[in-house]
């Protein structure tokens, strides 16, 4: 989808069209990937459902989102007809849904029998799940606030990735929370390699991301210091 980018000149609120469903494939594949990975510790016998759920979920997103650019039309914020308006709901739900399915996954990485990983690698995989649950879950503050960013819309920006320079932009927070999914248990895994300095990696990456959505509600950028 990135590559379409290079090739079209539509633009949705003065950026590429392409450049968000191109954003949310490769977010929502590594997300595919780092749950299949570590569903297969699992013994949970209806993982079938956890997957075929989020194909649906998920992937209704992404076609969703890449049908608006593809026809220079919005799909988050979209409420210009009943059907849109509709839509639009339709993905908060089943964002919703996939999230809290996999913090229910989450659970299960602590309630389970997993005697053939290290503690502090099952721990990084429970902290990264739960992590990303709560600042997916953000989202519903993006929705209700009407717009990724706090204080001001337009002005300069990080090029394909669109964050504020100027403005709070709440999908940093957004960005960082749910990429503990796959940060914390890489580190602990390759780095850390002790219990203690993991639960600690994660709780500061924890207030990282909140530090971010506090910041981005009061209106301030992450790079105006």
């Amino acid at each position: 989808m990135f590559a379409v980018s290079k090739f079209s000149n539509v633009q949705i609120s003065g950026v590429n069209a392409w450049y968000k469903p191109s954003k949310f494939a490769l977010s929502i594949g590594i997300f595919s990937l780092t749950m299949g990975w570590y569903t297969g510790y699992l013994s949970y016998k209806y993982i079938h459902i956890y997957n075929w759920a989020m194909i649906i979920f998920l992937g209704f997103e992404v076609f969703y989102i890449s049908l608006q650019a593809s026809r220079g039309q919005l799909s988050h914020y979209n409420i210009s007809s009943t059907l849109y308006a509709s839509l639009t709901v339709v993905m908060a739900i089943s964002a919703i849904a996939a999230t809290l399915y996999t913090g229910y996954i989450g659970i299960l990485f602590c309630t389970g029998d997993f005697a053939e990983l290290p503690d502090y690698y099952l721990w990084a995989i429970r902290f990264g799940i739960f992590l990303f649950a709560i600042f997916a879950l953000e989202g519903t503050i993006i929705g209700a606030n009407g717009s990724h960013r706090v204080g001001g819309a337009g002005g300069s920006a990080i090029p394909f990735l669109n964050w504020s320079l100027q403005y709070g932009d709440l999908r940093i927070a957004h960005f960082i929370g749910m990429h503990a999914l796959q940060v914390l248990p890489l580190v602990a895994f390759y780095v850390l390699k002790d219990i203690r300095l993991v639960i600690s990696a994660g709780i500061m990456y924890g207030l990282l991301a909140g530090f971010c959505l506090v910041l981005a509600l009061n209106a301030r950028s992450l790079f105006s210091f």
